[in-house]
């Protein structure tokens, strides 16, 4: 299990605006002379990714060592820890050291590459190759590759979202087994919460969305909503999923102590990325999380065992029981390149090769991102580890969409949390609308 901080979580400010140069460049697989180099020829492509850590760097000069191996004419020159905001960069500059392929930890990111043309659309290299994304990766995965039917990116990896719980203070308190239901886990947390005078001897879940990874989007994943419609309006003030999923969370605030004093526990907490953190210390008797926690707890040797378990879904979706949200690293070639063709074999091997994703997994110990390796034998992992990849793999799991502006709408909606389980806003319908206008205007105006 990885001890780094995921991709997920390593969001960086990328803001891509394309220069004349790569609009004029069609994002169609077929872009100016960048798809007319023969693959079979002797030529070096550059991919520039933002793995930085040892054990990850380590882990993609293994997964490059193996394409160069399958395709000795192919010799890649890897550039490590490049945020977005440089890849956009040099994207957008071009030239023999700029990227022919590029990978991204933001997902969010995914709209703005596709509409401004900066990387190409893989749909015509996929056909061309025979391979059908649809039976090639998970149902939120090829979600969040594309972009109004554009795939310029490619599944590399993913992260899936649970629940970790702490098996010892559910004995302590009873409790049999982890919570399927929204119902149930409302129960749990307030049965697992010891008081401490005005503070916490062991809270049973830290709800408030300046939390660790309890943000919006995690929690609304359950719910499966609609967060566009078929005009590309925002639904957030139509969709009763978006209501339930905030009205739950304030609940929780308020039922597990509210907002202030549980925001007065969170400051003494530990580092979210640290051995401190309050789940591993048992400080915090549940924790919503992705796959890479397993790992990061265990390294901090906690005094207790730990449970995984998919989160809860509400009471009337319990047949559902078992999805999660899913997002991931992804993978493009560059419209401006001149190799887009050897650029994509390394593409196709990295992202569906089921042996190279495989082992790409288990050195960085995130999600397989193609179905048959979800499958493999080869996996190595702790058996806990099996909940994240039976997440991935199940077609109720949900994604957040691609937005021609990125993840703003994803803020605009975190702020709307930030204010209603405050108090700033009382009034949620009329906060959900507002919010809803805002997105609305801010696409429009990106467009």
């Amino acid at each position: 299990m990885p001890e780094v901080i995921p991709s997920v979580a390593r969001k960086t400010a990328f803001a891509l605006t394309a220069s004349l140069a790569l609009l004029a460049t069609a994002c169609t697989g077929q872009s100016g002379s960048g798809a007319t180099d023969d693959a079979a020829k002797d030529t070096t492509i550059n991919f520039w990714h933002a793995w930085s850590a040892p054990n990850e760097v380590k882990a993609v000069t293994s997964l490059v060592s193996g394409f160069e191996k399958a395709h000795p004419n192919i010799h890649v020159n890897v550039v490590g820890d490049m945020t977005d905001d440089k890849i956009n960069q040099a994207l957008r500059s071009g030239g023999d050291k700029a990227p022919d392929v590029i990978s991204s930890f933001t997902t969010n990111n995914v709209g703005k590459f596709c509409s401004s043309g900066a990387l190409v659309d893989l749909n015509p290299f996929f056909k061309k190759s025979g391979i059908d994304p649809q039976a090639t990766f998970p149902k939120t995965m090829n979600e969040y590759t594309r972009f109004d039917g554009n795939r310029c990116t490619a599944p590399l990896l993913g992260d899936a979202y649970g629940l970790y719980y702490n098996k010892t203070a559910f004995k302590k308190a009873h409790i049999a087994s982890p919570p399927k239901t929204w119902s149930e886990f409302e129960a749990d947390a307030k049965k697992l919460t010891i008081a401490d005078g005005d503070s916490y001897k062991q809270l049973g879940f830290m709800p408030d969305y300046h939390g660790w990874e309890t943000t919006t989007e995690h929690y609304f994943a359950q719910f499966s909503p609609t967060y566009f419609g078929k005009d590309g309006k925002s639904d957030l003030g139509k969709d009763p999923a978006f209501e339930k999923g905030f009205t739950l969370q304030k609940r929780l605030v308020d039922e597990l102590g509210g907002f202030r004093k549980l925001e007065r526990f969170r400051s003494t907490l530990g580092d979210e990325w640290g051995a401190e953190h309050p789940f591993h210390t048992g400080q915090v008797a549940m924790q919503l999380d992705g796959e890479w926690r397993l790992g990061m707890a265990l390294a901090a040797k906690p005094k207790f065992d730990i449970g995984v378990a998919p989160l809860p879904v509400p009471d009337d979706q319990a047949g559902q029981y078992g999805k999660g949200y899913i997002t991931g690293t992804v993978a493009g070639i560059a419209a401006a390149g001149h190799k887009q063709n050897a650029a994509w074999e390394f593409v196709k091997y990295i992202t569906t090769d089921t042996d190279a994703v495989v082992g790409f997994s288990n050195d960085l110990h995130n999600v397989p991102s193609t179905l048959a390796a979800l499958k493999s034998p080869k996996l190595t992992y702790d058996p806990r580890f099996k909940t994240f990849l039976d997440i991935a793999a199940d077609p109720n799991s949900t994604t957040t969409p691609a937005s021609v502006n990125g993840g703003v709408y994803l803020t605009t909606i975190q702020q709307l949390g930030f204010d209603y389980e405050s108090g700033k806003v009382t009034d949620l319908k009329a906060g959900l609308k507002k919010a809803a206008a805002q997105i609305d205007t801010d696409i429009a105006q990106a467009k």
